[in-house]
């Protein structure tokens, strides 16, 4: 049985401290929302590397583009609240 659809997204890379900065915010309020959240990495999707490289970390909220480079908790929760 698989588990909600992830309402946001974030688009990374492994040892970027912006992304690990980014986690953190979209972990607390998901988690406090109740709201389920993905991680994927730029290097395992040319695609995602094509179009965000010069953005990550960038986050999607219900597949549109919210947020890149730093994630504003404020704006982040209001949006999944709406």
């Amino acid at each position: 049985m698989h588990g909600p659809e992830p309402r946001v997204t974030l688009i990374g890379r492994p040892g970027c401290h912006l992304c690990d900065e980014a986690k953190v915010v979209i972990e607390r309020v998901t988690s406090e929302l109740g709201v389920a959240w993905e991680e994927r990495s730029i290097d395992d999707d040319a695609e995602l590397r094509s179009a965000y490289a010069e953005q990550i970390p960038v986050t999607l909220v219900d597949g549109r583009r919210h947020d890149f480079w730093r994630v504003d908790e404020a704006r982040l929760r209001a949006a999944l609240e709406s």
